[in-house]
């Protein structure tokens, strides 16, 4: 019977990035190696990644949304200003 043997893999990783996966790996039972192990077994069945892998893109309501900030905050002059809540919600309930 052949005896199994392990094989190392070293990663470089932000030792921020280590020490806060780690707490959340032992609050779930689970040690980096377990988590290593479990991810490679899932490539190895799904022939690919096992999470997705995007560069997020903000929708476009919210680059209309970012866009409608700058704007307010480089012409406060155009925009209404309250002292109080009764007054915003005064004008927010008008007709006007």
């Amino acid at each position: 019977m052949e005896a199994l043997t392990n094989s190392i893999i070293s990663v470089h990783v932000d030792p921020k990035d280590k020490e806060e996966a780690t707490a959340i790996l032992k609050d779930l039972g689970l040690n980096m190696t377990t988590l290593i192990n479990m991810t490679l077994k899932q490539v190895i069945k799904q022939k690919g990644v096992p999470f997705e892998v995007v560069n997020p893109t903000p929708s476009k309501e919210l680059l209309e949304a970012l866009k409608e900030v700058d704007e307010m905050i480089n012409n406060p002059e155009k925009y209404p200003r309250y002292n109080n809540w009764n007054d915003l919600k005064e004008s927010l309930l008008s007709d006007d």
